[in-house]
């Protein structure tokens, strides 16, 4: 299968991408942006496969992530949109689809929002819009939480791709912030997203299937899909399959049936 790798430039931030299978005539690239403390590998290497057979696909890492080294600005849903949008500058690429996990769903809202003529179908998958969407429990243990609570496959993904001493931790800390830090959109603003929109939850995710509802009514003619699974185990999540795939394989029809419409 076709595959190629680089880095795109924003302003001293080199964010590393993948470019995986041939461009499909009629259909932009699907662009895949991982969740927090995530690898392209340990969030979408079971997904790719049966994805890029269909549609040529784009993975990014942000900042920190994987191959994209850290600098000295916050993480934030903004700064990854402008990055995002170098990668797509290098590649010559106008349009994408873009299906965006966890804290990457947040991109991949920002992306939608600031640049609406970009992006012709947004899945927001396992994400949140708005505070009130997790409970304070939720805001309290990430702002205790330290980094023997962050899953070891991550860290073990991490070390081996950034073996300096602090790297981790750095990324850890970077995710934390984000998202204590993270404003969200009022249903006003998600109101202006001009995207096919696609909300995707696990019956068992960080929101309930409530919140997913709501945050697809928010948005002019989202679709919903509640799967019974959780934070990312229907997209083949490593740190939530422990390695069962079954639901990955079950939800990718659906997936693609909405790309496609």
């Amino acid at each position: 299968m076709t595959f190629a790798h680089g880095y795109a430039d924003n302003d001293g931030l080199r964010m590393y991408y993948e470019v995986h299978g041939p461009e499909v005539a009629g259909q932009p690239p699907l662009l895949l942006i991982p969740g927090g403390g995530s690898t392209i590998g340990t969030n979408f290497s079971e997904l790719i496969p049966l994805l890029a057979g269909h549609r040529q696909v784009i993975a990014v890492e942000e900042e920190g992530h994987g191959r994209t080294q850290p600098t000295s600005r916050p993480l934030t849903a903004e700064n990854s949109a402008a990055d995002i949008l170098a990668v797509l500058g290098q590649l010559h690429v106008e349009t994408v689809d873009v299906l965006g996990f966890s804290s990457g769903g947040h991109t991949a809202i920002a992306l939608a929002l600031g640049r609406p003529a970009r992006v012709r179908h947004l899945i927001a998958a396992s994400t949140f819009a708005s505070r009130d969407a997790v409970p304070d429990e939720f805001w309290d243990g990430m702002a205790k939480a330290i980094l023997d609570d962050m899953p070891d496959i991550y860290k073990d993904a991490d070390r081996r791709l950034n073996p300096e001493a602090g790297h981790v931790e750095r990324l850890f800390e970077l995710d934390r912030q984000r998202i204590l830090e993270f404003p969200g959109w009022t249903d006003d603003e998600l109101g202006t997203i001009t995207a096919s929109t696609l909300v995707v939850s696990g019956d068992r995710d960080i929101v309930t299937p409530a919140y997913a509802a709501r945050m697809a009514d928010a948005i002019p003619g989202a679709r919903l899909l509640i799967v019974p699974g959780g934070h990312g185990d229907y997209l083949g999540e490593q740190a939530a399959t422990g390695g069962d795939v079954r639901t990955l394989h079950a939800t990718v029809p659906f997936l693609l049936r909405f790309l496609g419409e």
